[in-house]
């Protein structure tokens, strides 16, 4: 299953993976560098328009990134954030 809501942070976490910067990800997705780093100067879910985000998850999912969501499992190795409750 994948998530409807691509946050910055999972942006962040993929090109980190990747040793991408945010020029390789605007390369690799079409959407333009200062787009990318406006985007990742916010926290929570991608703003602006839906079809950017569609382009950044395209462009990392087709280098292998599996977005998850909460109580699905990964096809391969990966890194997940658990929250732990008690520390907020």
């Amino acid at each position: 299953m994948s998530i409807e809501i691509l946050s910055i942070r999972q942006i962040k976490a993929a090109r980190a993976l990747l040793a991408w910067s945010q020029m390789d990800l605007a390369q690799h997705s079409g959407v333009s560098y200062p787009t990318i780093a406006r985007l990742e100067t916010k926290d929570g879910a991608v703003g602006g328009r839906k079809e950017t985000a569609v382009a950044i998850r395209k462009a990392l999912e087709a280098q292998g990134i599996q977005f998850l969501d909460e109580g699905d499992t990964a096809n391969g190795v990966g890194v997940v954030l658990v929250l732990n409750t008690q520390n907020g």
